[in-house]
């Protein structure tokens, strides 16, 4: 990534996976056919939001390189340099992968 990106408060960006093109069984996906994976690396992270009624700020539940799921219909999409990318918010995110 080109651009220096920096998300606000409790946002983070993220790259999705890439959709499946080619089932296990060999059959070619049109893309049509495939459906938008549900996770993806985290490339930036936020400060976090403020605590109520204080100065300091949240700690971020991921941090950059994290493998994580969100949400079929979370986040915005977004388009860098050409490529895709998510902005979510950090409560958007489900699980972080393991491993």
């Amino acid at each position: 990534m080109k651009t220096n990106f920096t998300p606000i408060e409790d946002r983070v960006l993220l790259r999705p996976a890439q959709a499946e093109t080619v089932r296990a069984s060999g059959i070619v996906l049109p893309d049509a056919a495939t459906e938008k994976p549900l996770r993806g690396e985290i490339l930036a992270v936020g400060p976090g939001r403020p605590a109520k009624g204080s100065a300091e700020r949240l700690e971020m539940p991921v941090s950059v390189g994290d493998q994580v799921v969100y949400g079929r219909y979370s986040g915005s999409d977004i388009k860098i340099d050409g490529e895709e990318y998510k902005i979510l918010r950090a409560d958007e995110i489900l699980a972080r992968i393991e491993g």
